[in-house]
């Protein structure tokens, strides 16, 4: 019997297609029935092969071994994905297999997974092509029926090939490079680098800020409030509240304005992050991960998408899911109303997978069962549905200007006219804690042109602010929008890097030491700031992505040379290699910590600092050291910390806690004196205290 075989990017995927074809028969990594048998990757079973499968020197990195350029490139399995892979071969190898299916994602990453594999197999039979962009079986079905050749393809392949020689050969030169340089561990990428230049960036401005202080002088009554323009000058300020204060002030106009904000778009996964961590102070990764768990426990779409919009084929079950979510707390109460869904549906700008919503599952599950993470992140996706299927908001803005004292004050007010969307917006806010305050009506919506009214006057201070420091969802939005403008919109990705990968970019920067968090802040470390100071634009700029993806995006229309696009970034590494052979003077020693100095030396009057083993004098010729394990403290079972050690330096003595005592078994605390004679071994003395 002649088999097909389908070749899934991930097991959920499989599964779905299974469903939709009765493919029902289970067998050790695969599912069959007549006439299929599908399989699946685990994302990338294979990739390009490290440096040293070209040549052992390269194991050892060396700067007289760059550039490292592959002539002929060579695929290597990805650790872990071994097992996965060999069935997979084994079923493309099979002699009842006689035509492949690759369904793998709709998207250049999606045919590189596939074509990968099918080198590294061996494989020669021809495949075909699923492209489909939901899950639903109607949309699975209807694809099946309009399979096309794998060859047409092929230059999507080509795309996503050298994309991925691209980053392998800027990677693994640049970090290779400034490492030998500097002698140290620099992890530097095309798109991890241009992030952490915008922290850096972000940190310069808020560092070299300079608050101004300045006033305003406000007037009203109980009634209406207006603000005047800033001054510098205090006195300027306190002659207008003289002028103005138990006065009358004039409205000489009002300007009305009536504005509809229409309901936002529905969630891809960068928009999901963003407002995870705005409403509950979730990391991108996070999120993620709690997203990644509702998945696959079918409670709702793909995550990793950067879609905003659904398929038209999915009318009929949106409408469901509408429905079932609106039963679901806190949105109980707010199910009488008709979703508006035409602006949910845009074939041409789903791609790899449509947004992310809630699926049917959501009918029989108890909220308060799921996790806390999981139970939230699925109410706001929830929220965001309703959200996006309700009436516009409608407000207006109104604008009073007043003259008083020959100075003219404005107050600002906005009347709401129709909550819509907004309301369910609110009513979430509530549920969990949040702040309602934009949703209320606020101000001056009463002024009538010539309407005067009786003064108090009084002086504000403030200042000047600095520009905010990142949080997971500023950054996730910069992320997004860097290099957009220069990006053509044929290009398949925008931004730095991808919805699926922007969490492991600032996770990664995290762990490698980059940038800390600071509360909901993301900051650089020295290290970070460090590395951006010496790395060119070329390296730091997200122009560098825009630039590449205008021209994948040519490739994968047969409209550019892939070995023309090589060949550029050939040059530029080469180029960076020849031009970054040294390291300038002032620079030799900029990723080295700078040691603390914990006190002066009792003998010399020199620095002391604390090293791994001990605390010694940074002068050469002075014996002067106290040692960690300096049995004084270690028969007490105590070790000298580096508190104690700046204690004894600086004051001379020490109160420390919790020495033990053999004789009687049991602890106390007493107070340590250095008793320094200028001997080999520093002496230390004890004072009970109890």
């Amino acid at each position: 019997m002649k088999h097909k075989l389908i070749i899934a990017e991930k097991p959920s995927m499989a599964q779905s297609i299974a469903r939709a074809l009765n493919i029902t028969e289970r067998k050790n990594g695969y599912i069959q029935n007549e006439e299929y048998i599908i399989t699946w990757c685990i994302g990338h079973l294979a990739g390009l092969a490290d440096a040293s499968a070209y040549d052992e020197k390269y194991a050892k990195w060396s700067y007289k071994d760059l550039p490292i350029i592959p002539r002929n490139w060579q695929l290597a399995l990805n650790s872990g994905k071994e097992e996965q892979f060999n069935i997979v071969k084994s079923l493309m190898l099979r002699d009842d297999v006689t035509e492949l299916i690759n369904a793998c994602d709709a998207g250049r990453e999606g045919e590189l997974i596939f074509r990968f594999v099918y080198s590294m197999a061996g494989c020669k039979k021809p495949f075909k092509r699923l492209w489909i962009s939901s899950l639903e079986n109607s949309a699975i079905r209807e694809g099946f029926q309009n399979l096309r050749d794998g060859s047409e393809y092929d230059n999507l392949y080509r795309s996503g090939l050298c994309r991925a020689k691209a980053d392998w050969l800027v990677g693994i030169n640049a970090t290779r490079l400034y490492s030998t340089l500097y002698h140290k561990t620099l992890n530097i990428g095309r798109v991890q680098t241009p992030t952490l230049a915008l922290l850096v960036l972000r940190d310069s401005k808020i560092a070299s800020f300079k608050k101004e202080k300045y006033y305003t002088v406000e007037i009203g009554d109980t009634k209406t409030k207006a603000i005047s323009e800033r001054f510098s000058d205090k006195d300027e300020a306190e002659n207008i509240k003289t002028a103005c204060d138990n006065s009358q002030a004039v409205c000489v106009s009002v300007v009305k304005e009536k504005k509809t904000e229409r309901a936002p778009k529905l969630f891809d996964l960068t928009t999901l992050q963003r407002e995870a961590n705005r409403f509950f102070g979730y990391t991108a990764k996070q999120t993620l991960d709690y997203a990644q768990s509702l998945y696959e426990n079918k409670l709702i779409t793909y995550p990793r998408t950067d879609s905003r919009y659904l398929t038209e084929d999915m009318a009929d079950a949106v409408t469901a899911v509408i429905h079932l979510s609106a039963k679901h707390p806190p949105f109980s109460n707010c199910a009488d109303f008709t979703p508006d869904t035409f602006y949910l549906f845009n074939n041409k700008k789903v791609t790899d997978h449509h947004a992310i919503i809630p699926t049917r599952q959501i009918e029989g599950i108890r909220l308060n069962e799921l996790p806390n993470g999981e139970r939230s992140i699925l109410q706001l996706i929830m929220c965001k549905l309703l959200c996006a299927v309700n009436a516009p908001y409608e407000y207006e803005t109104v604008t009073a200007e007043f003259m008083c004292g020959n100075t003219k004050f404005t107050a600002k007010g906005k009347n709401v006219l129709s909550e819509g969307w907004k309301g369910i917006e609110r009513l979430f806010r509530s549920y969990i804690g949040g702040d309602n305050s934009e949703s209320e009506n606020n101000g001056n919506v009463d002024i009538a042109e010539g309407q005067k009214i009786n003064v108090t006057a009084s002086i504000n201070e403030g200042y000047t602010s600095p520009p905010k420091a990142y949080t997971e969802d500023t950054l996730l939005s910069a992320m997004e929008t860097a290099g957009a403008k220069e990006t053509t919109d044929e290009a398949e990705r925008k931004g730095l890097g991808t919805p699926a990968t922007r969490a492991g970019i600032i996770e990664k920067l995290v762990q490698t030491g980059f940038i800390e968090r600071k509360g909901k802040s993301l900051v650089p470390t020295r290290d970070g700031i460090s590395l951006a100071s010496i790395l060119p634009e070329t390296l730091t700029s997200p122009l560098l992505t825009a630039e590449w993806e205008n021209h994948l995006a040519e490739i994968a229309k047969g409209e550019y040379s892939g070995a023309e696009f090589m060949a550029g970034i050939e040059n530029l590494v080469s180029e960076l290699i020849r031009k970054y052979s040294f390291i300038a003077e002032d620079k030799k020693d900029i990723f080295k910590t700078p040691r603390e100095v914990i006190g002066k030396c009792p003998r010399c009057g020199s620095d002391v600092y604390e090293s791994k083993y001990n605390f010694c004098c940074s002068n050469k010729d002075c014996a002067f050291v106290m040692w960690k394990n300096d049995r004084f403290f270690t028969n007490k079972k105590k070790e000298l910390t580096k508190k104690i050690a700046s204690d004894l330096l600086i004051k001379g003595k020490s109160k420390v806690k919790g020495f033990y005592s053999e004789k009687t078994d049991k602890t106390y605390d007493a107070t340590i004196v250095l008793a320094d004679t200028g001997g080999k071994y520093v002496k230390f003395e004890k004072r009970k205290r109890r």
